[in-house]
């Protein structure tokens, strides 16, 4: 496995921290932002394998952020997990609506965390080989 870029979207310094040390654990490198506009910005400059982004964040929510990101053509097709407190399952339909393209509630575990990107980026192992598809 080679290591991705990831981009971690989130307006909470400490899950912003917790998180990274999740994700670099794994082996990917983590470019991180603490809100909306910022984590637009940052695709302008560099396009990310992956973004893992907040649901609640003032200004402009993960939903959002998901949007802008599926309307523009050069990050369309990046892979999108949210990270939320939010469980309810209007919430979760709606993020997957939007685009998203996993779902992992806050508290997470960094297994949980490993998982999903293992999940999306085609890098899941599962009994009969490596994971096909997501959803």
């Amino acid at each position: 496995m080679k290591p991705r870029e990831i981009l971690v979207v989130d307006d909470t310094p400490d899950c912003l921290f917790v998180l990274r040390g999740m994700i670099e654990s794994t082996g990917h490198h983590v470019r991180t932002a603490q809100s909306g506009r910022e984590a637009l910005e940052a695709m302008a400059v560099a396009v990310p394998d992956l973004v893992m982004l907040d649901m609640m964040m003032p200004e402009m929510s993960g939903l959002e952020v998901l949007e802008r990101i599926r309307s523009i053509p050069a990050t369309a097709r990046v892979p999108v997990i949210l990270v939320t407190a939010r469980t309810d399952d209007d919430d979760v339909m709606a993020g997957y609506q939007v685009g998203a393209d996993y779902y992992i509630t806050k508290p997470c575990t960094a297994r949980q965390v490993a998982h999903g990107i293992a999940l999306v980026l085609g890098e899941a192992e599962t009994a009969d080989g490596p994971a096909a598809s997501v959803l």
